[in-house]
């Protein structure tokens, strides 16, 4: 498991270990806040595991204020779209060598009202609007799971996108819902009812993860557990390209699904690291990132 937080990772492996008897359950460090991480953990992963049968990118942050991200990214379009991007790239050959493999994209229902702004991705030139730049990176989530699944077509590695629906986590800590005494108090418990425990919020993907009925099955979004057709504009083949394009020379891998020099990110990135003021950088606002590989 994959996550920014240690501690959190370690007692989530260790209360696995326990209640499953497998002791092959292991926290690493991954902050998708940081390209530097990313590629740490993903070389880690290449090094240490023979194979990676499953991909589960979860990590999330939702509505937060206008935060960059280590390497001058927005933080929601860096870490919902960016950074799921390069990880699963890094990890491809692995996943074609364990194949059949899966990776599962953690969605949003909130893609349907998203919208790529390829002159403006990271909010530099209009004003910042945290709902707008979520459902931006949800859109992407959408796009990159389509133009992956085209990209894979043959080699045994499955991708699909995924809403787990409304779950109680910590996703929604910046959305201001429970801040007032009112809301608290008030629309706290009819809120509750609403929600799924993380239990159960994590069942969609797990069933994408192993069910035998998904064998085979790629390039779809599920709203929860039933298959849907995204939003019209999850569908457009060229936006899907462009951004994979965009994205490839923004993480520094090359065009053809090559990689760079992991140590260098590109010249365009170093930019907008240099040009970030540090006292902006609010790594600590990603959610809580466990990505799920070797299962």
């Amino acid at each position: 498991m994959g996550c920014r937080d240690m501690e959190k990772c370690e007692a989530a492996a260790k209360e696995i270990r326990g209640k499953t008897l497998n002791p092959h359950v292991y926290a690493c460090r991954l902050d998708l806040a940081s390209m530097k991480s990313i590629r740490e953990f993903a070389e880690k992963i290449k090094e240490q595991e023979q194979r990676v049968d499953v991909l589960i990118n979860n990590a999330g942050v939702m509505r937060c204020p206008a935060w960059k991200t280590e390497d001058g990214f927005d933080m929601q379009f860096g870490v919902n779209h960016l950074g799921h991007f390069l990880l699963t790239n890094l990890l491809l050959d692995k996943l074609k060598e364990s194949a059949p493999s899966r990776v599962i994209n953690l969605a949003s229902l909130a893609h349907i009202v998203g919208e790529i702004d390829f002159k403006d991705l990271n909010w530099e030139k209009k004003k910042f609007d945290t709902k707008r730049a979520y459902c931006q990176s949800k859109l992407a989530n959408v796009l990159f799971t389509r133009e992956l699944a085209k990209r894979l077509q043959g080699t045994g590695v499955t991708v699909n996108a995924i809403h787990p629906g409304v779950v109680a986590t910590e996703l929604g800590r910046h959305t201001g819902l429970h801040q007032s005494q009112f809301s608290s108090s008030v629309l706290s418990p009819f809120f509750s009812m609403l929600v799924k425990s993380p239990e159960l919020g994590a069942q969609p993907s797990i069933y994408l993860a192993v069910s035998e009925e998904m064998e085979g099955v790629t390039g779809q979004y599920y709203d929860v557990m039933t298959e849907k057709e995204p939003a019209p504009q999850a569908l457009d083949e060229d936006v899907a390209r462009r951004l994979w394009e965009v994205s490839s020379r923004l993480v520094g891998l090359e065009e053809e699904g090559g990689q760079s020099d992991k140590s260098k990110p590109p010249a365009e990135v170093q930019n907008k690291t240099a040009q970030t003021d540090p006292a902006q950088i609010q790594r600590q606002s990603a959610g809580a990132a466990v990505s799920a590989v070797g299962l």
